[in-house]
């Protein structure tokens, strides 16, 4: 059975830079078993499919171990495919797990509309300061834990132990401080996900938004995460809901042949 895909760099400034995820447009659904095992087969932060016509679609996405039910740089990715298949739209509309998701094109531009995953303040789990080699200023739990530092210089020279960071609660370890150049910047890690560390994480700036916003006191915002890819992100917090959006670039396009 043939199957499309194609590979792009979400949120990249440049060539081999941004978060990889793979887009298989599908006819109909696979069973989850075989999708799974193609995210395992890619083994890439994400896979996203998708499903239906003319703008209008259903998405799913799945990391090497499991199925996740919001993902930012694989919809940037799913809307850039539809895009490239379908040129005469300008804006895509993604059902989810998460809700309707909205994905506009704007020059180069391609801007997601997240929902916002409030986190709420809390008491930083046993240890943490010893996995991350710093101080903790501050925690937040949502679906991820969201740690407040010091500065950039700290975000940049963590190197958390894996098996410890997948104990801590949360879907993943979102770290943050204001930025040098931009406003804010993060690193993001997901070992439990399969995920050791995500390189642009699209749905942690659902979380992230939010907070630097109170805390910066404006809605627009540019950041960046801090990866050894590294990816920009422009952040605006509108009522209930996050605009993030950044550039896309092809990689490869192919077809997956498998039997099932």
């Amino acid at each position: 059975m043939p199957i499309p895909i194609e590979q792009v760099a979400a949120f990249a400034e440049g060539p081999f830079q941004g978060n990889p995820a793979a887009v298989c447009p599908l006819q109909s659904w696979l069973p989850d078993p075989i999708m799974q095992a193609i995210a395992a087969e890619n083994n890439l932060s994400e896979t996203a499919f998708y499903v239906g016509r003319e703008g209008r679609y259903a998405l799913r996405w799945f990391t090497p171990r499991c199925e996740v039910d919001l993902c930012g740089h694989a919809t940037l990715a799913a809307g850039h495919v539809v895009f490239l298949h379908e040129p005469h739209l300008d804006e895509v509309e993604f059902s989810s797990n998460s809700g309707p998701l909205i994905v506009r094109r704007l020059g180069d531009q391609l801007i997601l509309n997240f929902p916002v995953q409030p986190a709420c303040s809390c008491i930083a789990p046993d240890g943490l300061d010893d996995i991350l080699g710093t101080r903790a200023e501050a925690c937040f739990l949502g679906v991820d834990l969201m740690v407040v530092v010091a500065d950039q210089h700290e975000v940049e020279a963590l190197a958390p132990d894996s098996a410890a960071v997948a104990e801590l609660p949360g879907r993943g370890l979102i770290v943050t401080a204001q930025g040098t150049d931009v406003d804010f910047v993060s690193r993001f890690f997901a070992p439990s996900c399969g995920i050791a560390e995500d390189p642009v994480t699209g749905s942690a700036h659902c979380s992230l938004t939010p907070y630097w916003a109170k805390r910066l006191g404006r809605s627009d915002l540019v950041a960046r995460q801090l990866s050894a890819r590294g990816g920009m992100l422009h952040c605006q917090l509108v009522e209930d809901r996050v605009l993030i959006s950044g550039r896309v670039i092809p990689y490869l396009s192919g077809v997956i042949h498998i039997d099932c």
